[in-house]
């Protein structure tokens, strides 16, 4: 269905346009990618904008402390089997980059939208989505966002008879507590490798008991619910059993829960999982994540960890030692201001790597890692380090701001 089915008033038309001319200003000022300074005009001109560019569309929308970026793109790639897809690709996740993202869809069928955890509930109230993927809650941004168990009742609240199908993983607790108030919930069997978050229960603040996979409260008798979908290995497992490869061009585990998570969405608008599970496979990168990029004669290979449940996930993809490893961190607007999620990483699990150290706080970084008894150099820059690592491919694994640094230094 077409949006043109239904033409925007007037005022709203107007405030798309004044957007695009605000982003497109912004782009030529070479100040990025213009789309959030594009929304925020466009939702002072019409506050209902959001709402207005998403009644014509089926709306997905797709929320997590980790993986909602590449989640976002492996849904928009399969869903792109039925009929074309706006997303917000770049990851602008708040309300304003979310209606410049719509505002440029005009022709779209679907609307693949990642958001922000803490605006979750608003958005879902504004565009009346179809289905909502929750992925997982765990600590980020120490300094601004609520606490895990905060952030799941607010979800809890505002997803509270939701008509969207939700689909959301089974071994997050948080998550299920987050998603048992809607009626209609699609279980997913995801995985959860980083548990700290939820050792208390949500429903009651009980011990939970951890046995294997499971997981349930031992006094109040919340328990992790059945999965219809689940990943197995290298498979998704369907409702009906059925057993379908993931062949993806993106490394490690999570991912392939990630695609597992998609693909459950997926179905939920008609694409069978061997298709959409073929689609993804065109996903190299995300936002630049992932890439393996040539910087100063040497293959590095860009990888983004923002908290301690990202780094423990991407610390399980690397290439064994003895390959070098560059870590960054900065603690910048963007990344949340208070370093001290660094002592929630297992450093210990780098052993045997050369660890080269930079960014804005490589120094609190370098205290960490003294005390996880970690040989390590501190370098000034990238290319000192690049320069003084030993042969072979260099994994590069940085925090958001850093990330971005990296990404500008190399080129990519």
């Amino acid at each position: 269905m077409s949006a043109n089915s239904d033409p925007l008033s007037p005022r709203a038309k107007l405030a798309v346009t004044a957007g695009k001319a605000v982003a497109a200003a912004s782009r030529a000022a070479g100040r990025g990618s213009g789309s959030v300074i594009g929304g925020r005009v466009a939702l002072k001109l019409d506050p209902d904008l959001l709402g207005r560019l998403a009644q014509n569309l089926d709306c997905v929308l797709v929320s997590a402390t980790n993986g909602k970026t590449t989640t976002t793109r492996l849904i928009a790639e399969a869903l792109r089997a039925a009929g074309p897809v706006v997303s917000n690709a770049l990851g602008a996740n708040m309300p304003a980059g979310i209606t410049s993202a719509l505002a440029g869809g005009s022709e779209s069928r679907f609307a693949v939208i990642e958001v922000d955890e803490k605006y979750l509930a608003g958005v879902a109230r504004d565009t009346d989505p179809k289905c909502i993927a929750l992925l997982n809650l765990s600590r980020d941004q120490l300094d601004r966002a609520a606490e895990t168990r905060m952030l799941a009742e607010n979800w809890r609240e505002g997803l509270a008879g939701s008509k969207a199908v939700i689909v959301a993983n089974c071994d997050d607790p948080l998550v299920v507590w987050a998603a048992s108030s809607s009626p209609n919930v699609i279980w997913v069997a995801a995985g959860q490798m980083w548990k700290d978050d939820a050792w208390s229960c949500p429903a009651c603040g009980g011990v939970m008991q951890r046995p294997g996979d499971d997981w349930f409260c031992g006094e109040c008798g919340f328990r992790r619910p059945a999965p219809t979908w689940a990943l197995s290995g290298d498979h998704v497992l369907d409702p009906h059993g059925s057993a379908w490869p993931i062949h993806l061009q993106l490394p490690g585990r999570a991912n392939k829960a990630n695609a597992a998570s998609s693909a459950a969405v997926a179905a939920v608008f008609g694409v069978p999982p061997q298709v959409a599970l073929e689609r993804m496979y065109q996903v190299q990168a995300v936002a630049g994540r992932y890439d393996v990029v040539q910087f100063l004669g040497r293959d590095l290979r860009l990888l983004l960890a923002k908290n301690p449940a990202g780094w423990l996930e991407t610390f399980s993809l690397i290439d064994p030692p003895p390959t070098p490893v560059i870590l960054s961190v900065n603690a910048r607007g963007a990344d949340g201001t208070d370093t001290s999620w660094l002592w929630d990483v297992d450093y210990t699990r780098l052993t045997g790597h050369p660890i080269f150290v930079i960014g804005d706080r490589k120094l609190d970084l370098a205290v960490r890692l003294e005390v996880a008894n970690q040989h390590f150099q501190v370098c000034d820059t990238l290319d000192q380090a690049v320069q003084q690592a030993p042969p072979g491919r260099i994994e590069v694994i940085a925090n958001y701001t850093a990330f971005q640094d990296l990404r500008r230094r190399v080129g990519n």
